[in-house]
C-alpha cells in the first residue's frame, strides 16, 4: 500500500579470518568434529582470565576505517548476559556503551541512483557455539551443541534505519560484503554463517517521522532470502495496521521453506541483558599510530575498483559491476586484459562464457581450470584470425575440461583456413555438387547463399574464415 513506508536497519554479524580464537588460543577452522576446539577459556571455567587477540582487534579497525568510522581511542569489552544453551559461560564478552568505532557509512548504486546508509557502529565480540536440532528448530524433539564456534571472533556492523526496500537492503548487503571479502577480514560465506545478518524492520505512514513497532527477523542465510524476509515481514505488518491490529515488538525467525516468518519470542531491551564491563579485561587503547599504519595498507575497495575499469577500460558499468563482484574475479579480469588488449572482449568471454560455466558447475572464479593468460591468449588467437569464433568455443570447451594451452591445442587441431587459393577450390567443388541451390540464388533466393556457405563451412570442418568464404563465394556464384 502507497501509504506506508518500511523503515530497515541492519546488523550484520562478519567472522574474522583469525587463526586462533578472540580471548584464547583455540582454532577457528571450519568443520571440525564438533566439541574439539575448545579449551577452558572459551568454554568459561571458573578463575580463565581471557586475552585479547590483537589481529581480530586489527580487522575490526581496518573495517572501520573503509566504512570511513571514527576509532574510539578507548573502548571496552562487557558482558552481555543471557542464558541460552550454545552459551556456556551464560553470558557474551561484547562491546556496549564503548564501543571501538561508530558514524561511518556505506555507499552503493542501486537502479542508477545512489543510496548512501549510514554505519552506527562497527564493535568487536565473541561468537556463540552452535545448536543442532533434530529436525526443524520449531519441533525438534532434541539438540545437540557444538562448542568449537564459541569465542570466534565476531564483529558486529550496526548500520542506521536509512533502508526502505528489501531490494535496498539486499544490495546494502551484497555490497558491505564486498568490502569485508576485499579487507581479507572475512571470507563472507553465509552458508557457513560466517556473514550474518539479522534485520530490524517497521513500517509507519508515509511522510511519518515517528518510527513504527520494530520487529527483529533473524534466521536469514542468503541475499535472496533477506529480500524474501523482508518483503513478506513488511507486507504483514501493513496488513495488520490496515486491518487495526496492535503490532508488538517481538524477535521473528524467517522460515525459507514455507517463505513466512514466525514468532520466536517477545524482544528483549538492552537492560534486560544487564550490560556491565568485564572486569577481566582492560580497556582496549588504539594508539594513533596503529591507526595510521592500519590505513596506509588499506587495499583498493570495490567501488574505487569499479570505477578505474570503466575509467582505465572504457567497459560498460554493468560489466565492472559484476567483475568487481569479488577481489578474485576483478584480479582475474585483470591478469586476463594484462594478456589481451581489448578489455570488453575479456569482459564478455568472463562474465558470460567462463562465469556461465563456474556457476553451473557451483566453482567460484577461484577454481576455473583455466588460467587467466590462457584465456588471454586464446583471445589473442582469435583476433588474429588463427582460429575462427566457432573454433574459439571449441577452444574454450577443450580448455575448460583439461586446462589445456590454446597454443598446442592450435598445433593438434591446427588453426583457421585463411588461404584464398585453397578455399576457392573448395567452393568449386561445392558448387559442383549442389547446382540446385546455385540456380535458386541466381533466381534471386537468399537462402541459397546461407546453405553453400553452410556447405563450404562443413567441407573444412569449420576451419575456414567466415568472411573469406563469403566473399569468394559471392564472386565464384555471380561468375557462374
Amino acid at each position: 500500500m502507497p501509504e506506508y513506508e518500511a523503515v530497515i536497519g541492519l546488523e550484520v554479524h562478519a567472522e574474522l579470518l583469525t587463526q586462533s580464537k578472540m580471548f584464547c588460543g583455540c582454532s577457528t577452522t571450519f568443520g571440525a568434529p564438533p566439541n574439539t576446539q575448545t579449551c577452558p577459556i572459551c568454554l568459561g571455567m571458573p578463575g580463565v582470565l581471557p586475552v585479547i587477540n590483537r589481529r581480530g582487534v586489527e580487522y575490526a579497525i581496518r573495517t572501520a576505517l573503509a566504512l570511513d568510522c571514527t576509532i574510539a581511542p578507548v573502548s571496552r569489552f562487557a558482558r552481555k548476559n543471557y542464558y541460552y544453551p550454545d552459551l556456556p559461560k551464560a553470558y557474551q564478552i561484547s562491546q556496549y556503551e564503548l564501543p571501538l568505532s561508530e558514524h561511518g557509512h556505506v555507499a552503493f548504486v542501486l537502479e542508477g541512483a545512489e543510496k548512501r546508509v549510514g554505519i552506527r557502529r562497527v564493535h568487536l565480540e565473541e561468537d556463540t557455539g552452535k545448536l543442532v536440532h533434530a529436525g526443524i528448530m520449531e519441533e525438534a524433539e532434541s539438540s545437540l551443541v557444538d562448542y568449537n564456534r564459541c569465542g570466534v571472533p565476531l564483529m558486529e556492523i550496526v548500520s542506521e534505519p536509512d533502508l526502505r526496500t528489501p531490494e535496498e537492503a539486499a544490495e546494502y548487503l551484497r555490497h558491505l560484503r564486498a568490502i569485508l571479502v576485499y579487507l581479507g577480514v572475512c571470507d563472507g560465506n553465509m552458508e557457513e554463517g560466517s556473514f550474518r545478518c539479522d534485520a530490524n524492520v517497521s513500517v509507519r505512514p508515509k511522510g511519518a517521522a515517528e518510527l513504527g513497532v520494530k520487529v527483529e527477523v533473524k534466521n536469514m542465510n542468503s541475499f535472496k532470502n533477506v529480500q524474501k524476509a523482508l518483503d513478506y515481514e513488511i507486507r504483514r505488518q501493513i496488513k495488520a495496521l490496515h486491518q487495526g491490529e496492535h503490532l508488538v515488538q517481538e524477535t521473528r525467525l524467517w522460515n525459507a521453506d514455507q517463505e513466512i516468518t514466525l514468532s520466536m519470542r517477545s524482544k528483549e531491551f538492552a537492560h534486560d541483558y544487564r550490560y556491565f564491563p568485564d572486569p577481566d579485561l582492560v580497556p582496549l587503547v588504539v594508539e594513533p599510530s596503529w591507526i595510521a599504519g592500519i590505513r596506509r595498507n588499506l587495499p583498493e575497495l570495490p567501488e574505487a575498483t569499479r570505477r578505474r575499469f570503466v575509467q582505465d577500460y572504457g567497459i560498460p558499468e554493468y560489466d565492472a559491476g559484476v567483475l568487481t563482484a569479488s577481489k578474485d574475479l576483478a584480479g582475474y579480469y585483470e591478469a586476463c586484459v594484462r594478456g589481451h588488449h581489448d578489455a570488453k572482449t575479456v569482459s564478455n568471454w568472463v562474465m558470460v562464457e567462463l562465469l556461465g560455466r563456474l556457476n553451473k558447475d557451483g566453482k567460484s572464479i577461484t577454481q576455473s581450470p583455466i588460467a587467466p593468460e590462457r584465456l588471454a591468449a586464446m583471445l589473442d588467437l582469435l583476433a588474429k584470425g588463427t582460429i575462427s569464433g566457432k573454433m574459439a568455443k571449441e577452444f574454450f570447451d577443450e580448455m575448460y575440461a583439461s586446462g589445456s594451452d590454446p597454443a598446442d591445442l592450435v598445433k593438434k587441431k591446427g588453426g583457421q583456413i585463411t588461404d584464398a587459393a585453397a578455399i576457392a577450390d573448395i567452393i568449386q567443388s561445392v558448387l559442383a555438387l549442389h547446382g540446385g541451390p546455385v540456380a535458386e540464388f541466381k533466381a534471386g533466393k537468399q537462402p541459397a547463399f546461407n546453405f553453400l556457405v553452410g556447405q563450404v563451412m562443413k567441407a573444412t570442418k569449420g576451419k575456414a574464415n567466415p568472411k573469406v568464404v563469403n566473399e569468394l563465394l559471392l564472386k565464384a556464384l555471380q561468375n557462374a
